[in-house]
């Protein structure tokens, strides 16, 4: 018995998680040594917290933050600005026969996190976690 041409399971497939992280990778390295041709985009450092791809592989929203937090939509309409330089560079260096259409969003997953922390830190929820 073949296997399915698509994955119908709750999650993404392995496929889409290697390629997504070999994204992520190659997208923190450029921005990192600055091989963009915008001196508004080098001068900034931003963290890429995570890429996902379409199950077709045609289509890949990276997670963005820029350091400290400030100026989030300025870096996401710089990074969209230069995608079609960030896609080709990024098609270059993986040899994938399609380079992915790139979109940008912020990342919120640290704001996430400290919003958890919090929850967890009130009386009523320590109280609650608290073996007897």
């Amino acid at each position: 018995m073949g296997k399915n041409k698509f994955h119908d399971g709750p999650g993404p497939s392995q496929r889409q998680l290697r390629v997504g992280e070999l994204i992520r990778r190659t997208l923190s390295d450029v921005l990192a040594r600055g091989d963009i041709h915008d001196p508004d985009l080098n001068r900034m450092s931003i963290t890429v917290g995570e890429v996902r791809i379409s199950p077709d592989l045609k289509i890949a929203t990276a997670y963005v933050l820029p350091l400290g937090g400030t100026g989030q939509e300025d870096v996401v309409a710089l990074l969209a600005r230069n995608k079609g330089e960030l896609r080709r560079i990024i098609g270059k260096k993986l040899a994938l026969k399609f380079a992915p259409d790139l979109r940008f969003r912020v990342d919120t997953t640290f704001d996430q996190m400290d919003e958890t922390r919090r929850l967890f830190s009130q009386d009523d929820v320590l109280r609650d976690t608290e073996e007897e």
